[in-house]
């Protein structure tokens, strides 16, 4: 099982083949945990909440995971990389 943080996953998803089923990534990245603030969870259960069949790119498939990571998993509650 590799472990792979927030700030990683980026690398991650652009060693694959665009454009990607969903269906694909989970049997690609099946030995692969999320890294979270406050814990982990496997990828492949992460991609089996999405409402997407398919990613065109990375920074879709990358989009789409951070749209379904639980709020507590990014950081701090409250905290923003946006801000400041």
């Amino acid at each position: 099982m590799r472990t792979v943080k927030l700030n990683e996953l980026t690398e991650l998803l652009e060693s694959a083949s665009y454009p990607l089923s969903v269906e694909t990534a989970q049997t690609e990245f099946g030995d692969v945990r999320l890294q979270y603030a406050d814990g982990s969870e496997p990828l492949d259960v992460v991609l089996g909440r999405l409402e997407d069949e398919r990613f065109d790119s990375a920074e879709e498939a990358q989009s789409s995971i951070f749209n379904t990571v639980p709020v507590e998993g990014v950081g701090e509650p409250g905290q923003s990389e946006g801000e400041g």
